[in-house]
């Protein structure tokens, strides 16, 4: 049976009432986290038509819902705002059975999405025994996973499930996105209060298929047919099937597939894929996600050294939609882990899949610390120019805050030309020649007279080795993205 067969027939059968009792949608459980107050949960699933649908939770508090009718097969109930914490017992009642869930939290619930790097096991990383070991010891931080599946049209509820609701174990996380995990835990230490983490990510994935028809359409991107890669077909499988979730934010590691993939659209596509997950999931939660919930991403780490091709500097740039840093006018709300300094040329698993997943894991919390929780004097942002000067034989760089810098002879590089710089352009190497608190002097005379007409920083696939890079805040924590300026 074509997994299209199988999903309609999954899903008719439970349209259908499934023998005549109450069920839960795909994503409820036992260990399942509920998003914590101020917002309200939502709860869901089928039953036979007309039957009457009440939700208890008993806890550290006691909450009992008005009933609620399944019409057209579906039932579905809001709950008022609960605290951070459990455990809670939650019982779904009808006429025909009772439905109990034990050990239910209430925390802030993040859907981890995007491709490979994103679905990177926790089993792969560096010291993956020690980081295993560690994980019985965060008992609040509960995975989730949904399955591989596709969908040529949207479903309302996941296909499958991969890794339903769990405590977690070494076993557990050992399949689990890294990322996802690490990003999970760490946050934890900081707010101590429970975590809930959906993964859904498919390797080898362009934005395209992750994104609704109506974001495609916004960037006027023809409809593409092609296995995994077809337009929306992730979107209507693993996406689409979440938004009744009420969710607290989203973390997202992808773009590798999109340096060949109508990779210049890639500055629209992204930012409209997000604009559009926080209308559905806030439409679909009945506004009870944030129309504009946090939203942080990964900018491409590196995939092969010595390499000439601008693919990847080109995804980073439309990454922030060609501002070179985030949040932004266009990207609010928005925050980046920049990973350019974290290659792993040793890596059984390919270039493009570097192990170090903890300080990508580690920078997306400080960006969510500082912009998802507001949390005042968290550095977030590595050094970025707020000027650029032209001297008649340098330029200098004046950084937004205090760097730490050591010397490059081209991971800066100038443009030689009277016209402005396009894809044809001579780009040569641009030696640092002095540096103070926060600015940083660049020699022009690789251009021997010549206009000089933009100015690049590490845009290379590969611009320098394992936390090497030339310029980083001054506690040498947060690399300086890189940038472009005409």
């Amino acid at each position: 049976m074509s997994l299209r067969l199988r999903a309609l027939f999954i899903l008719t059968a439970c349209l259908l009432g499934c023998d005549a009792k109450v069920r839960l949608a795909s994503y409820y459980g036992d260990h399942m986290v509920l998003q914590k107050s101020p917002a309200r949960a939502v709860l869901w699933g089928y039953g036979p038509e007309g039957a009457h649908v009440t939700v208890s939770l008993s806890g550290p508090i006691q909450l009992r819902t008005s009933p609620v009718t399944v019409t057209k097969g579906i039932w579905r109930v809001t709950l008022d705002p609960v605290e951070p914490g459990g455990p809670y017992m939650l019982m779904v009642s009808s006429e025909s059975n009772t439905i109990t869930l034990k050990d239910v939290l209430f925390g802030d619930i993040w859907v981890c999405g995007g491709q490979s790097n994103m679905q990177f096991q926790t089993s792969r990383v560096f010291n993956a025994s020690s980081e295993l070991a560690l994980a019985p010891k965060y008992p609040h931080v509960r995975p989730f996973q949904a399955a591989l599946n596709v969908s040529e049209t949207e479903l309302p509820d996941l296909v499958q499930v991969q890794i339903p609701w769990s405590v977690p174990t070494a076993g557990v996380m050992s399949e689990f996105s890294a990322v996802c995990w690490l990003f999970g835990r760490y946050l934890y230490d900081v707010l101590k209060y429970p975590i809930g983490l959906v993964e859904s990510c498919w390797g080898g994935t362009p934005v395209e298929a992750w994104s609704s028809s109506r974001a495609l359409q916004q960037c006027k991107l023809d409809r593409m047919i092609g296995g995994p890669r077809n337009d929306s077909i992730l979107w209507n499988s693993m996406i689409h099937p979440l938004l009744n979730m009420t969710i607290y934010g989203a973390i997202w590691y992808q773009g590798e597939a999109n340096t060949d993939y109508h990779p210049n659209q890639y500055n629209c596509s992204f930012p409209a894929m997000i604009d559009d997950w926080r209308m559905a999931f806030h439409q679909g939660s009945g506004g009870q996600t944030d129309p504009d919930f946090p939203f942080g991403f990964v900018q491409l780490s590196t995939c092969t050294k010595n390499s000439t091709s601008e693919k990847y500097p080109d995804i980073r740039w439309h990454q922030t939609a060609d501002t070179g840093f985030v949040p932004n006018s266009r990207m609010k709300k928005t925050f980046m882990a920049v990973a350019l300094d974290l290659p792993d040329e040793s890596s059984p698993y390919g270039t493009i899949h570097p192990r170090d997943k903890q300080d990508v894991a580690y920078r997306l919390t400080l960006g969510a610390r500082a912009v998802a929780y507001n949390q005042k004097h968290v550095p977030f942002l590595g050094p970025f120019p707020k000027e650029i000067l032209r001297l008649p034989n340098s330029i200098i760089v004046h950084y937004d805050q205090a760097i730490s810098v050591t010397s490059s002879k081209d991971i800066y590089e100038i443009c030689c030309s009277k016209t402005a710089c396009g894809l044809n352009s001579l780009w040569v190497p641009a030696p640092i020649l002095s540096w103070v608190s926060a600015s940083v002097r660049i020699s022009t005379a690789s251009c021997k007279g010549s206009s000089i007409a933009g100015l690049r920083y590490a845009w290379k696939d590969w611009p320098c080795d394992f936390k090497a890079c030339p310029v980083y805040s001054a506690n040498k924590v947060l690399p300086a993205p890189p940038f472009i300026s005409n």
